[in-house]
């Protein structure tokens, strides 16, 4: 969650707020249960728990994030955050 929240310069605590949100913390919460998922292999199951959600909004989430993910810019960045993620989960 750090890692998108950093990213998209929000707050872990607006990633995981059960309010109504502004689109760039939409996004970073959808980038970091995508980063969890794909960059962690946690199942959609756990992140949706993890992130107090549904699995259909994680599901959603990935979905969203692997069609962006067209942009070349963008998908440079997150595998970026994927290399980081693997990097700091293995130490």
């Amino acid at each position: 969650m750090a890692i998108a929240a950093a990213d998209c310069r929000a707050s872990v605590d607006a990633l995981l707020s059960r309010n109504r949100c502004t689109a760039p913390v939409a996004h970073a919460r959808q980038l970091a249960m995508y980063l969890a998922h794909v960059g962690l292999g946690l199942s959609q199951s756990e992140v949706a728990q993890a992130f107090g959600r549904d699995r259909s909004t994680v599901a959603y989430a990935c979905r969203r994030i692997e069609d962006l993910r067209d942009d070349a810019e963008f998908d440079c960045e997150v595998s970026r955050m994927e290399a980081w993620l693997r990097w700091a989960a293995a130490a």
